[in-house]
């Protein structure tokens, strides 16, 4: 059912007058909050991998068991992206995010207190479901929130959060893991704070494109008058004029419905195969980075150490993507950083030495923290308003497979090499999937500084 023609006029009028802001218009709490979730969301995608090397002996898995952990959360992320983005297209993008921040909560809870395979894989299994349900609401939300000029550049200053959460990972296990036997408990226990979140929501709005997707008009237009008294006080000058954008087709139904239609059709197949492909060598490193390092002969601290670059380098990049952003046509900033991700695998299997190493892991944790912010928003940008977290699903969650079958294959290939081929060949497997996604990622489309209802393809 579309909008009648007063409404498609009030709804365009709207988004110009939020579009044409030149910098960041609501709360500086929203960011606080969103951050600091995506923050704790990403310490408890990659701390498994630092617990990984002691919990699998304390709890007594097998060799062919220690993967399972990992796969476990990536299931979990696939399901909880999915049905979360679901609840957040239909009912909001707060609620959606207060439900991803419950279930990582419960999650981290269960894990930390694991008594056996069992009681671990559930616990990793619920703590998935929230990071893929906070991550894909997330994107969407910040998309939607900021004007067009500058949605890179939020999307990775909300990012950098997460960066930092990925980069205080291997500070905290090294401190924890390698000195005190509960040391695993605690790191996972840590990942439940981010429920502290919860407290903050009352003060957060709602998606203005959101409720104008659903014909709420009157609230959108509060939410927009508020971020135009801020931006106007921040600038002390009139604001531009507003910009010519299009009004969303609005349709009733399930959300998933809306993306199998041109052009989305187009784009879900197109960006699970960039994440699907991307996945399999990301979490075969996030996941059993330091367990190679371990095979090749390096002690657990030492292994650990090598992850701290990323301590820096995470951060970093991120700051990279929120500077340029939109500078640039953001696919081809993703390219440039993808290719540098992939010759930082290629240099660590061909040498193995500690410095090269050192300085190969900061260079992989650079250009992740610039091109996966940058991912993210390019992703949500493809998909319209009522369907945006649910497109975010079906490409990164479910690309998240490549992630769940990854740690696998790179065992199976590590085990089938030896200790020396075998890590060559383990970081070339790595390799090979960044030079795939960075090949796809031309197909993509062009959505830098452009409204996200001229991107959405529909007028």
């Amino acid at each position: 059912m579309k909008s009648n023609s007063y409404d498609a006029d009030a709804e365009r009028e709207l988004i110009a007058r939020l579009d044409r802001l030149p910098l960041w218009p609501h709360s500086k709490l929203v960011l606080w909050v969103v951050g600091i979730g995506y923050l704790i969301a990403f310490f408890d995608i990659t701390n498994v991998a630092f617990g990984l090397p002691v919990f699998s002996k304390v709890l007594h898995f097998t060799a062919g068991q220690q993967a399972i952990p990992i796969t476990a959360s990536l299931i979990g992320y696939i399901a909880g992206s999915w049905l979360n983005s679901n609840f957040a297209d239909m009912i909001g993008r707060k609620g959606g995010i207060m439900t991803a921040t419950l279930l990582f909560t419960v999650g981290c809870i269960g894990t930390a207190f694991a008594v056996g395979i069992v009681s671990m894989v559930a616990g990793r299994f619920i703590t998935g479901m929230g990071i893929g349900a906070e991550i894909a609401v997330i994107s969407a939300y910040i998309g939607e929130m900021a004007p067009a000029s500058v949605r890179g550049r939020y999307t990775g200053l909300a990012s950098m959060f997460a960066m930092i959460g990925l980069g205080i990972v291997p500070v905290i296990a090294l401190m924890l893991v390698p000195n005190f036997p509960w040391g695993w408990r605690a790191m996972f226990l840590l990942g439940a704070l981010g429920g502290l979140t919860l407290f903050a929501f009352p003060w957060i709005p709602e998606s203005p494109r959101w409720l104008l997707s659903k014909r709420r008009l009157a609230e959108a237009a509060a939410i927009i008058d508020a971020a135009e008294a801020r931006a106007k006080a921040r600038i002390g000058d009139q604001l531009p004029p507003p910009i010519e954008v299009a009004a969303e087709v609005h349709m009733l139904g399930f959300p998933t419905t809306a993306l199998f239609r041109a052009p989305f059709v187009g784009r879900v197949v197109l960006l699970f195969l960039l994440w699907f492909i991307w996945y399999l060598g990301t979490y075969a490193w996030l996941g059993l980075g330091p367990t190679f390092f371990v095979a090749r002969g390096y002690t657990l601290a030492h292994s650990i150490a090598f992850m701290l670059t990323s301590s820096i380098g995470y951060p970093l990049g991120s700051l990279l993507a929120t500077a340029l952003g939109d500078a640039f046509e953001r696919k081809y900033s993703i390219l440039i950083g993808m290719l540098v991700w992939t010759a930082g695998f290629v240099v660590i299997g061909v040498t193995g030495s500690s410095t090269v190493i050192y300085v190969s892991v900061f260079l992989l944790s650079v250009s992740n923290g610039f091109f996966v912010p940058l991912m993210y928003a390019l992703t949500a940008e493809s998909f319209p308003t009522r369907a945006r977290a649910t497109g975010v699903s079906l490409t990164d969650g479910a690309g998240h497979l490549g992630g769940a079958i990854g740690p696998i294959m790179a065992i199976a290939i590590y085990s089938w090499g030896g200790s020396s081929v075998g890590f060559l060949a383990v970081f070339l497997f790595m390799a090979l999937t960044g030079l795939v996604t960075a090949m796809i990622l031309p197909f993509t489309i062009n959505a830098t500084r452009k409204s996200l209802e001229v991107v959405s393809g529909e007028r």
